[in-house]
C-alpha cells in the first residue's frame, strides 16, 4: 500500500522542560509495546522527523505514509487554544480525505468533550475512544493488558514473518 510507518502518533507537546508521564508514554511505553513486541511501526514527531527538515512538510509526507492515526486525548490537549499542525493535517487526512483510521487514547479522564474540535468529537461518536486507567500504570509494560489488546485491535494487521 506503499505505507511505511503503521501509526503517526500525535499528542500535546511539552513546552516546558519538566519530562511528563505523556512523552514517557509516547518515547518509551508505546515504542516497546507496539514496536518491540508487537512488530508495528510507529512514526514519532520528535523521534521521526529529523533536525533542518522543513517541520510541517515533514510531518504530511509521514501522515500520508502511515495506516493509523493515533492520538492522545489530554487535558492539555484540550485546552491548547491553537492544535498543533500535525493534528489539523492528520486530522484532515482522516475525516476529508477519508484517508487514514483515526485511534484515540484517553489519557486522562476527560469527562465531557465540550472542549474538544468538533471534529475529535465526530470521531469519539463515531468509534469511542480506548482509556488508559491508572492502573496500567503499574505495569505499562504488559502487551496483554485491556488497553493494548484494545489498540492492536484497532492497528493494521501485522505482517509478521515467522
Amino acid at each position: 500500500d506503499g505505507k511505511i510507518y503503521d501509526a503517526y502518533v500525535i499528542y500535546p507537546r511539552s513546552h516546558t522542560n519538566e519530562a511528563n508521564f505523556v512523552e514517557y508514554f509516547v518515547y518509551q511505553i508505546m515504542p516497546d509495546i507496539l514496536e518491540n513486541k508487537c512488530g508495528y511501526k510507529l512514526c514519532i514527531y520528535g523521534r521521526d522527523i529529523y533536525p533542518g527538515e522543513d517541520t510541517a512538510s515533514a510531518i504530511e509526507k509521514r501522515i500520508q505514509k502511515s495506516r493509523r492515526l493515533i492520538i492522545l486525548l489530554t487535558h492539555q490537549l484540550i485546552n491548547c487554544n491553537e492544535p498543533a499542525y500535525d493534528q489539523h493535517i492528520a486530522l484532515y487526512n482522516a475525516l476529508i480525505q477519508n484517508d487514514t483510521k483515526v485511534i484515540l487514547l484517553e489519557m486522562e479522564t476527560i469527562g465531557t468533550y465540550e472542549r474538544l474540535q468538533e471534529s475529535l468529537r465526530f470521531i469519539i461518536k463515531q468509534q469511542g475512544t480506548v482509556k488508559w486507567k491508572e492502573q496500567h500504570t503499574v505495569h505499562p509494560q504488559s502487551s496483554n493488558s485491556k488497553f493494548w489488546k484494545q489498540v492492536r485491535y484497532r492497528m493494521p494487521l501485522t505482517l509478521k514473518s515467522s
